[in-house]
């Protein structure tokens, strides 16, 4: 069963250009003469029960500091299926289009919502309607501070994080399911991976025989928080605070009977993953239990090897 948190990758040639919140230096980021050249793409990663999240993108929008917003109408709509999209894969929007240079301060994604739609893993092929407020209109919205510098090239990266974006209405009649977007923006040049492997067999059989432990319900996925030594819990879109950066599924290897996973685009610093195969609903506290815990520290352009889980004692 695939998981997923999306990813939206945005292609950029342009230097400087930083994640949200900052310029990422001391230059200056006002608008200056010539321009840059950008592509944008969309990438994913892990979500539970959901078998396919396609969303119809229309059109991207950029906001300079000092200027009016640079619009990327797409030919009629592109439908991507966001789950397709994982472990460090990317599917391009927009490729090769000439901005000016300088600060940007917005980036929005126009959605068409009559073309989106979700599809569960326990359902088959039956669509549900998405909805998406203000998708049409305004469209996704991602604020913060990116650079556009003239002559040169930067690989950036919005992470469309479907696990916790796509959420029960209760009772709202827009549609089956809602969007409300989890996103986040990642310069290519200054992100790293944590790949790694599961021994889901040993884990399950482990767990019938020890009756103190709960049972594994699926293969299982490993929490990603950003941080050394941060404290493990559950995701729940409702809080504010201490929710895992992304969580990432495991799949089968197909040359052994391990399982393996990828966190990709993940700035430079250290987390902390953990591993569980108990369900965990987006939207409530879950009493779930983890395993395989520890801190990694992750390098820019480089893959770093997390130690097989269960850890060795």
């Amino acid at each position: 069963m695939k998981r997923s948190v999306q990813l939206l990758a945005i292609s950029t040639l342009a230097a400087g250009m930083t994640a949200c919140g900052g310029s990422g230096g001391d230059s200056d980021t006002s608008a200056s003469s010539g321009t840059g050249t950008v592509s944008f793409g969309i990438t994913d990663a892990p979500a539970m029960d959901l078998s396919n999240v396609t969303i119809a993108f229309t059109e991207i929008r950029l906001k300079p500091e000092n200027g009016q917003w640079v619009e990327f109408p797409l030919e009629g709509f592109e439908q991507v299926n966001l789950l397709d999209l994982q472990g460090g894969l990317s599917e391009p929007l927009i490729t090769d289009k000439e901005v000016p240079a300088g600060t940007y301060t917005e980036l929005r994604l126009i959605v068409d919502t009559d073309n989106s739609f979700v599809k569960l893993e326990s359902t088959a092929d039956s669509e549900y309607s998405l909805a998406v407020p203000s998708g049409e209109q305004s469209g996704l919205k991602l604020k913060g501070d990116f650079l556009v510098a003239a002559d040169t090239t930067t690989n950036f990266t919005i992470d469309f994080d479907v696990r916790k974006s796509i959420v029960n209405p209760q009772g709202n009649a827009l549609a089956d399911y809602m969007l409300k977007p989890s996103l986040r923006l990642v310069n290519n040049l200054e992100v790293g991976s944590i790949s790694g492997q599961v021994d889901v067999a040993q884990i399950t059989s482990t767990r019938m025989a020890d009756e103190t432990l709960a049972d594994c319900q699926y293969e299982g996925a490993v929490y990603v928080f950003s941080g050394e030594n941060t404290e493990i819990s559950d995701l729940n879109v409702n809080h504010e605070e201490g929710n895992p950066l992304m969580i990432v599924p495991v799949e089968l290897d197909d040359d052994s009977s391990l399982y393996s996973y990828t966190a990709a685009f993940l700035p430079e610093g250290n987390y902390t993953i953990s591993y569980s195969c108990q369900d965990d609903n987006n939207e409530q506290d879950d009493d779930i239990e983890f395993e395989g815990t520890q801190t990694l520290e992750v390098i820019a352009n480089e893959t770093t090897e997390a130690e097989l889980i269960p850890l060795v004692e």
